[in-house]
């Protein structure tokens, strides 16, 4: 199990860009899977982005593809999310994921630790 701590999210205007970070505790956090989710109001949750634990493969849901970046630095047990040209239906609580072993998770039920979300809200 690790602990998840998200942080970066605020309020941007449209076309603007923001970093989500999230930290994990404890020493294996390289043996993980990382995705990112998120849920805006009155919908379901839903995935955004994943990275492998090397930080090699990385996948993207379609509509964030070119403008979401997803990295990792295993040294620092941190996993990032950088994204640019945003837009008001980017608006949601982003949530980080972990889920050990190798492969690249896009499902919801694949992972079993998660943390308490982060804001993001864009403006038009």
């Amino acid at each position: 199990q690790v602990q998840l701590v998200e942080s970066g999210g605020g309020l941007v205007q449209a076309g603007g860009s923001l970093r989500l970070s999230c930290v994990a505790s404890g020493r294996t956090f390289k043996n993980y899977a990382m995705g990112w989710f998120r849920q805006a109001p009155r919908k379901e949750r839903e995935f955004v982005a994943a990275i492998s634990w090397s930080g090699g493969p990385t996948y993207y849901r379609d509509s964030v593809k070119g403008r979401f970046s997803i990295s990792r630095d295993n040294a620092k047990n941190t996993v990032y999310l950088q994204m640019n040209s945003l837009k008001p239906e980017d608006t949601a609580v982003y949530y980080c994921a972990a889920r050990l072993g190798i492969g690249l998770p896009i499902g919801q039920d694949e992972y079993n630790n998660w943390g308490q979300g982060t804001q993001v809200t864009v403006s038009s």
